[in-house]
């Protein structure tokens, strides 16, 4: 009898105790808001794409984002989205490209993941689909990124998620989407899709180091 009263004893301290850990405030390190990335930089100068409704919002759940797009000589003009979490223990979570693009009449027609150098040795991987809505095609490269690290699966996003929780009671994390749309001018359909390609790979190779300061380490 004493041995189970101590055993048991010993299953509520230890039930106490990660409940009191699960519970603790998340202190996220001090970042800038996403409104003040910037407008201009590597010869590309960016405009604001009209603000999601609220109801968009909320289904998003987001706590910052930007919507713009991004226009530089001889590149087509880019779309960027980014939308960051501060926390996911309140049911909030990512929602992947994959389920929101076909919800508003895009057709994937390509998927694949790709790897892109990013400066000082390191490269990151990313998911690139091809997606398409009558006759208008687009090329879309997407990751999720959270403590400084971009990852390309939705399902290792979650799980670092949850080892993050563990390890540094965090569980901030955004989603960075860039959209780069076919021109019509080109000669073939192939070297309209390369160039797209080509174009999102530059915009991702200048926008990620600027990342840090609004999406922290």
């Amino acid at each position: 009898m004493k041995i189970r009263i101590i055993i048991l004893c010993l299953l509520m301290l230890s039930t106490a105790a990660v409940i009191s850990y699960a519970s603790r405030p998340e202190v996220v390190p001090i970042r800038q808001t996403l409104d003040e990335f910037p407008m201009k930089f590597a010869g590309w100068e960016g405009r604001r794409l009209p603000d999601s409704s609220q109801k968009v919002l909320d289904i998003l759940g987001v706590d910052d984002y930007i919507h713009r797009s991004y226009v530089r000589e001889n590149s087509p003009t880019l779309s960027l989205y980014i939308g960051y979490f501060q926390s996911q223990r309140t049911g909030k979570s990512i929602h992947s490209p994959l389920n929101c693009l076909p919800g508003s009449g895009w057709i994937p027609l390509r998927n694949e993941r790709i790897f892109i150098p990013v400066g000082n040795d390191e490269t990151i991987q990313v998911n690139r689909i091809t997606i398409q809505k009558g006759a208008v095609s687009q090329v879309v490269i997407y990751w999720y990124q959270s403590q400084g690290r971009a990852v390309a699966s939705e399902y290792m996003g979650k799980i670092y998620t949850v080892l993050d929780a563990m390890r540094t009671n965090r569980t901030d994390a955004a989603l960075v989407r860039i959209i780069s749309p076919l021109t019509a001018n080109a000669p073939s359909k192939t070297e309209a899709e390369e160039a797209s390609e080509k174009a999102a790979i530059e915009f991702t190779q200048s926008i990620f180091p600027l990342l840090a300061n609004y999406l922290p380490d």
